[in-house]
């Protein structure tokens, strides 16, 4: 004869009760950490530190201002870093056009030009949705645009870039430290949106060139601004 069973009494989900130091690690949110330079660890302010330029691994490396310092002397850390140096020049004696964009044949209206020292050659780049974008650079279109310009005299190999934008038909020009370019390629990439970028993007050009423009000094006769 079989045996009959009741239903089981559903057994009562437990209440929330105390969470364990453990699981709050998890379930809360963790401050930012902090930027830090990456030669003595010190911590920097995430808006205004220096960078120095990696020229083994060809990179940008975040640094204190001591760091910074120590690297501007001569023949420190065996020439592996260099010092982005925090200058910014216009000339406006030498005036651009279209036809000058032309002979550069820049797909966008802004580029930034850097002579690498390790390979000898200008480098021309430009921001796009994937990045910062090379563009084959002919050496003669190079001089016949920008060599005889005092600007592209003064220019630091590595450190420094020539930073070009055509609007209106006209192109301006500045020198500028190199990681302001790569800030502004990496901006660009985050707010792309559709084939000409998008309004946010646009928005935030106008923003940067703005503060460019702001604090590039005229260079005077002798290459000094």
């Amino acid at each position: 004869m079989s045996e009959t069973r009741t239903p089981a009494t559903p057994a009562r989900a437990p209440g929330p009760g105390p969470r364990a130091p453990g699981l709050r690690r998890f379930l809360t949110e963790r401050p930012p950490r902090p930027e830090r330079c990456e030669l003595c660890a010190v911590a920097v302010a995430e808006a205004d530190h220096r960078h120095l330029v990696d020229i083994e691994n060809r990179a940008l490396v975040c640094a204190c201002v001591s760091c910074a310092l120590l690297m501007e002397q001569p023949g420190a850390a065996a020439g592996r870093f260099c010092a982005v140096p925090n200058r910014y020049l216009t000339d406006p004696d030498h005036r651009l056009d279209d036809g000058a964009w032309e002979a550069l044949q820049i797909p966008v209206g802004v580029a930034f030009f850097f002579r690498n020292a390790a390979l000898d050659r200008l480098v021309a780049l430009y921001p796009s949705p994937a990045g910062a974008t090379e563009s084959e650079l002919e050496p003669s279109a190079w001089t016949t645009v920008l060599g005889d310009s005092r600007l592209a005299e003064l220019l630091e190999p590595d450190v420094e870039a020539l930073l070009l934008r055509r609007t209106d038909g006209r192109c301006e020009c500045y020198l500028v430290p190199i990681d302001i370019c790569y800030e502004l390629v990496g901006r660009m990439r985050l707010l792309w949106q559709g084939f000409d970028g998008g309004a946010e993007a646009r928005a935030a050009l106008e923003t940067f060139f703005e503060h460019v423009v702001r604090r590039a000094k005229p260079v005077r006769e002798g290459g000094r601004p």
